[in-house]
């Protein structure tokens, strides 16, 4: 059995004196797609924060691509291949969508122009907009180039904060289409969400979330299965 690509043992991180994981242990495999559910304030973004090294971690071990990361910098863990798209916008409002393209692959070099155009097959809209200032991008497309942005090193794992958050229905189906075909091209995906119906049209496997604590893990059928799915009251 080969070691997963990342995994969490017995983590428990916070912001400074304020704990809010406790106990968090997860794995994601090469290749999965993998989802964490639950509601507002369960701690689906501190999770994704604490993998990059965003908040005070206290005990446990994360461990990516069999290295150990927990005191690893944001600037390295990106480095070594997680690409990572938080809930709050992550773009430069005042750089066009093409500069702020070229601002996330940086580190690629020669590679940009080719990772741009692969971004622009990827959201045609990106294209259409890439001379517009990201301050002028309807809310959807913000987070089209804020994933875009996050591809643009080519990492390995993509680490996506809640895709939905205050988008319009139709553009959540659109958003989701195409994380799905990230992953398709052999992206290995962790993703937190709300919207428990459109992750079990993508995922494999599901985590629960509440109160800062892990308290499901499964497949999709599984989780169908489940008194968690039956009981989403989030």
């Amino acid at each position: 059995m080969t070691d997963p690509l990342l995994s969490l043992e017995n983590v428990d991180a916070g912001y400074g004196d304020l704990r809010v994981l406790d106990d968090i242990s997860l794995h994601v495999d090469d290749g999965e797609f993998v989802s964490i559910v639950g509601p507002n304030g369960a701690g689906k973004s501190t999770l994704l924060k604490t993998i990059v090294g965003g908040t005070t971690m206290y005990s446990g071990v994360t461990q990516y691509d069999g290295a150990d990361i927990s005191k690893a910098p944001r600037h390295k863990i990106i480095d070594d291949g997680v690409g990572y798209v938080p809930q709050e916008d992550a773009v430069f409002p005042d750089l066009t969508v093409w500069e702020n393209l070229q601002m996330g692959g940086y580190t690629n070099g020669s590679d940009i122009e080719d990772r741009v155009d692969q971004m622009y097959d990827l959201f045609p809209k990106l294209q259409k907009r890439s001379t517009q200032t990201a301050s002028t991008l309807s809310g959807g497309e913000r987070r089209m180039l804020a994933v875009a942005r996050a591809l643009m090193p080519d990492p390995d794992l993509l680490l996506i904060d809640e895709p939905s958050s205050g988008l319009a229905p139709q553009i959540v189906d659109r958003m989701f289409d195409r994380i799905e075909q990230i992953h398709g091209q052999g992206k290995t995906i962790l993703l937190v969400e709300q919207d428990v119906s459109a992750v079990v049209q993508v995922s494999e496997r599901v985590y629960t979330l509440k109160s800062g604590s892990l308290d499901f893990e499964g497949t999709i059928t599984e989780f169908n299965n489940s008194e968690k799915s039956n009981a989403l009251g989030w």
